[in-house]
């Protein structure tokens, strides 16, 4: 048997005031898919972690192609959205880039303008950080020229 990792990174998870409106952006313009949605337990450690009132809870699991389980939506009904300074962010790499931020725009979210990337490897490409209905950060990049081009 093959030896486990000291530490294996399982996914990340925000916090979101309206699982389905966050789901029309995650699911319907980033192009995650669903893999699982549960109602949390009473006892569930998201309350303690989170910090959140003891209303009850929905939970999604979000995957990306053949990525399974890269993301996690934690509903709190109620929840205000965060404000600046953001203190995480999630980064995905798509092809998609263009159709992403415009239907971001459409949605009304906010959509940084774009930035130039260049990797530490000398790839170069284009980025946008775009804010969720609850202001959690995602940063969506293209690479469009390999190093040295």
């Amino acid at each position: 048997m093959t030896p486990k990792p000291p530490i294996r990174f399982q996914r990340a998870n925000y916090v979101v005031s309206d699982l389905d409106r966050a789901l029309t952006f995650y699911r319907d313009v980033l192009g995650l898919s669903v893999t699982f949605v549960k109602d949390s337990d009473e006892a569930s450690y998201s309350y303690e972690v989170f910090g959140l009132p003891p209303d009850p809870l929905r939970f999604c699991v979000l995957s990306a192609g053949e990525q399974a389980n890269v993301m996690a939506l934690t509903e709190a009904p109620g929840m205000t959205p965060t404000e600046a300074p953001r203190r995480a962010g999630v980064v995905f790499e798509t092809p998609e880039i263009a159709s992403i931020v415009e239907q971001s725009r459409a949605l009304g979210l906010t959509v940084f303008s774009e930035d130039h990337l260049v990797t530490k490897d000398g790839r170069k490409g284009v980025e946008y950080g775009i804010l969720d209905f609850d202001g959690n950060l995602v940063v969506v990049y293209l690479i469009t020229k390999a190093a040295g081009e």
